[in-house]
């Protein structure tokens, strides 16, 4: 089926009111047109700066009747019942005469002779109207289609230019990947940038078309796209979880051959605060090639009731979009924590969120991030939902050495005139920022008095710092027992 066929088949239809959501305005009155000549009823087209006027046969100059309560009243009156594409009526829908009219000229119009057709890229019809109106949504365009408009993109630069545009079928395929979930309009406005930069589709125009997918896609800044991560070399230790994800690797890309491998889910870090949660959250996505996404659910939230339930769905929609990615829901207990402090909303987001897990078919893999295991409620943590839990405990004497030799390799300090054993055993008790700070401290303190950064000046920032294990002591512990039996260590 394509959406000229279910746009027949709705106008042929009972229901009187069709919404069309969608970007793609040309295309929609291109299909519209169409179905007119077919089926010999009059196309009349509204806009707020031309008025009304018929469009599927050339008629001259026409009387333009430009105000929305005006157009309605003529239709109403008129009795010419054919189909009228009204453009970008949102704002005129608040007026309680306007509904009224849509309502009544609904009414009139008798089984499929006539139909009221309001075209937009979003669309919200009264509740009055509901059962009088159905919604339709331009279909997306799919592989074949996107590799059909780089084929023509590529053509026009070639008569433009009289050179061929540089590829191969490896990139092309991954561009097509890209390209998906995005309008016809949009595919194509990446695609002629890809092209003119340099008359070539290679592997660094890849990352330059998710980014601006994400930038058309979340343009309400519910998610944000971490261009920072990171390879696993930068995180020390959590070999048990490198290997995990090694292990799942092609299954998530879906290269797993005839072995039906189920595509894994997600995992929830939890531990101890600095230990690494966030950075292993980067390094997800750097070691399996995919986008990050991020999702705050300090942004979600919204005083309106609805409304932060509907954030969270179009969170997810952008997310199955950019797939494959891999979605960090960061500090996991803050959105959707047990209670009802929040007149409910918290167990309403908690349902849209499990609904999304459970019917989700998309390759997007959550890593999700908690401190506080207590609060978050078990229909969440159960297994099924997510694939593991893994703790990030505080880093052992071999970790915290690794962990030094990355923080001072990334600030160009030699370790090889350091004491290492004595700074390892220095910082028990130490999470891997808090190490970090220990000599993020000592480069400021080296810029400021020119001296050379030994051991000693080390192991006196080392002794001026109390670690979170030693002010936090007694949750620490208790967290620590928790995780024992109940999860699964990274290291």
């Amino acid at each position: 089926m394509t959406d000229q066929n279910d746009l027949d088949f709705l106008i042929r239809g009972h229901t009187p009111i069709i919404a069309i959501e969608s970007f793609e305005e040309r295309q929609a009155l291109d299909h519209l047109l169409r179905i007119a000549v077919k089926s010999t009823l009059p196309l009349f087209q509204w806009t707020a700066t031309d008025g009304l006027h018929r469009i599927d046969i050339d008629l001259g100059a026409q009387k333009h009747i430009a105000a929305a309560q005006d157009v309605l009243r003529h239709i109403k009156s008129s009795g010419l019942q054919g189909l009228y594409a009204l453009l970008d009526f949102d704002p005129w829908l608040n007026d309680p005469v306007n509904i009224r009219l849509l309502k009544e000229i609904a009414m009139q119009f008798d089984g499929n002779h006539g139909k009221l057709i309001l075209i937009s890229h979003h669309s919200q019809l009264p509740d009055s109207l509901s059962r009088l109106s159905v919604l339709y949504r331009l279909r997306l365009p799919n592989t074949s289609e996107l590799e059909q408009l780089i084929k023509t993109e590529a053509q026009a630069w070639q008569q433009q230019t009289g050179q061929k545009v540089r590829t191969d079928r490896p990139t092309l395929d991954r561009m097509i990947k890209n390209l998906s979930g995005l309008s016809l309009s949009d595919a194509k406005r990446l695609i002629r940038n890809a092209i003119i930069n340099d008359g070539a589709i290679t592997e660094s125009d890849l990352p330059e078309v998710m980014q601006a997918k994400y930038r058309l896609l979340n343009r309400d800044s519910t998610l944000s796209f971490e261009y920072d991560t990171q390879q696993f070399s930068d995180v020390g230790g959590m070999e048990k979880l490198k290997n995990w994800l090694l292990q799942r690797q092609t299954a998530f890309a879906g290269d797993a051959g005839n072995h039906r491998l189920d595509r894994p889910k997600g995992i929830l870090l939890l531990g101890v605060q600095g230990c690494g949660k966030s950075l292993a959250a980067k390094a997800v996505p750097g070691i399996w090639g995919v986008p990050l996404l991020r999702l705050d659910f300090g942004q979600l939230y919204n005083k309106y009731i609805g409304e932060t339930e509907r954030n969270l769905r179009q969170a997810l929609h952008t997310a199955e979009v950019m797939a494959p990615c891999v979605l960090w829901i960061d500090e996991l207990e803050k959105g959707i924590a047990s209670g009802d402090e929040d007149e409910g909303t918290s167990r309403r987001m908690l349902g849209t969120l499990l609904t999304w897990m459970a019917e989700n078919t998309h390759p997007v893999f959550i890593v999700a991030t908690a401190n506080q295991i207590d609060i978050l409620p078990p229909e969440l943590i159960r297994k099924g939902r997510l694939d593991e839990i893994f703790f990030v405990d505080l880093p052992g004497d071999a970790i915290r050495t690794q962990i030094f030799h990355i923080h001072l390799a990334r600030r160009g300090i030699p370790f090889n005139t350091l004491d290492m054993p004595a700074l390892t055993k220095a910082s028990a008790g130490f999470s891997g920022a808090e190490i970090e700070q220990v000599i993020v401290a000592i480069t400021y303190h080296h810029h400021h008095t020119r001296k050379a950064i030994d051991t000693q000046m080390l192991l006196d920032e080392i002794s001026r710092t109390r670690p979170l294990s030693v002010v936090m002591a007694e949750d620490i512990a208790s967290l620590r027992l928790w995780a024992r039996e109940r999860t699964v260590s990274v290291d």
